[in-house]
């Protein structure tokens, strides 16, 4: 006789959407198939998670793995290794790839190279650029693409929409959330002779406020005018704040953790050039801000920006030094604990990494504990104390910009889909993440 589930968690702490719960979960054919009391019930395999809280899995809505083309400093197995090492469930990867990821052709290459590659589920941006604003609208319903990815202002790779011509005709033909990086091209253009060569401490006086608040003033007048929904992602400045408070209607908000952690001038004393990412980490006025933000309810997901690159590229002296850190392994520790020191609850960091992902973009079956979604838990224990390392950083160019932190809340175990890929520590089994589905493309394929 069959058994009736696959696999029982027994004695956690469940963050359901009607708040935490001391219950057991099971699991059947992928999906979360009952919650409460299963003390009795059949099961292949039962697994004791007393003392841990089981939540639903954490989504990364914002990560470069840098496959095709930059291979040397992450790939789709790396960087997927990496995302289930630090808890995370599944990711919406970045277009500036290289070539970028810009046609249809140029996606279903990078779906092929996630298949079987992959440990944690997926999804990749289109990048729009001005010769293929008229495809947009075909190309961000195709299987496997989490939307439209804007670049206002230059950063890595070849990506830039930086006339609000352009940006007026791409929300005038899409009809899911963008998500943009907002910096205004003009001024960074204009300002560029204030970075200052070997001092990496200027990047956030030539990449200033002003820089992100112009872009995302101008972004929010375009995307109100023609009644599109926008992410704006990887929020820095207490000026952008109020603007966006305005804009909840259509605008979602993001900020990572790194600028919800690091603050300068300090970050640069201690970090050099591997602090250097786009936009800047900025004083503790702006971090703040972002925390007020967070409270308010403005700040709609966390997501790590995770944008890796090899020590020695950093070595090179400022401004010829690439933007960017690594961040999806660290995402889940990082955050845990701000909610250890009372920054924010264990239920608005599962919004922030969980049901918000999936409100916003629509997710199908996934983002909450809860009978008939997929089983994607990531387990935790809040208690735990550990230091990050860069040993431990499973990313190619091993590194992390919070090396010697010590951290209380760490990730124990991480399932997709029902299947354990991570526990204690160890990885489980082989690469097994698919596509990632979305309700408003349903029945395109997948």
């Amino acid at each position: 006789m069959a058994t009736p589930f696959d696999l029982v968690l027994a004695g956690g702490t469940l963050v359901t959407p009607g708040g935490r719960v001391a219950a057991d979960l099971a699991v059947a054919g992928g999906r979360i198939a009952a919650i409460g009391d299963l003390s009795s019930a059949k099961a292949a395999e039962r697994r004791d998670v007393a003392g841990l809280h089981v939540l639903p899995g954490v989504i990364d809505s914002q990560v470069h793995f840098r496959e095709p083309g930059n291979e040397h400093k992450e790939d789709l197995e790396s960087g997927s290794r990496a995302a289930v090492l630090g808890g995370v469930t599944a990711v919406f990867e970045m277009p500036n790839t290289a070539p970028p990821t810009t046609s249809a052709a140029a996606l279903a290459e990078k779906l092929a190279r996630a298949r079987g590659r992959m440990w944690c589920d997926h999804a990749f941006y289109v990048g729009a650029s001005p010769e293929n604003v008229d495809g947009l609208a075909a190309l961000e319903r195709l299987p496997g693409a989490a939307g439209v990815k804007i670049f206002m202002g230059s950063s890595t790779g070849t990506l830039l929409v930086g006339d609000d011509d352009t940006l007026g005709r791409i929300l005038a033909r899409i009809s899911r959330r963008c998500a943009v990086h907002s910096e205004d091209e003009a001024r960074l253009v204009a300002r560029k002779g204030l970075a200052r060569e070997g001092d990496p401490s200027s990047h956030p006086v030539w990449r200033d406020a002003e820089t992100a608040a112009a872009a995302t003033r101008r972004l929010l007048a375009l995307a109100r005018a023609a009644g599109k929904r926008i992410h704006v992602l990887h929020v820095t400045t207490a000026d952008e704040m109020p603007l966006l408070a305005e804009a909840k209607d259509f605008a979602s908000v993001e900020v990572t953790p790194q600028h919800l952690t690091l603050a300068a001038p300090e970050a640069y004393e201690r970090l050099g050039t591997l602090a250097q990412m786009n936009p800047p980490i900025r004083d503790a006025h702006h971090r703040e801000a972002l925390w007020a933000g967070l409270a308010a309810g403005i700040v709609d997901v966390i997501g790590s920006d995770h944008a890796p690159h090899t020590r020695e590229e950093k070595a090179k002296t400022y401004p010829a030094t690439p933007s960017g850190m690594t961040g999806v392994q660290t995402l889940v520790p990082v955050m845990l604990d701000h909610v250890a020191k009372g920054r924010l609850t264990l239920e608005r960091f599962v919004d922030l990494t969980a049901h918000g992902p999936a409100r916003l973009f629509g997710l199908a079956g996934k983002g909450r504990l809860a009978v008939g979604y997929d089983a994607d838990l990531t387990l935790v224990d809040l208690g735990a104390e550990r230091v990050i390392t860069n040993d431990w950083i499973a990313s190619r160019c091993g590194w992390t910009p919070f090396d010697g932190m010590r951290v209380t809340g760490f990730p124990v175990a991480t399932l997709v889909r029902g299947r354990i890929v991570m526990w204690e520590g160890a990885l489980q089994g082989e690469p097994i993440g698919e596509p990632i589905r979305f309700q408003e493309t349903l029945g395109k394929g997948e």
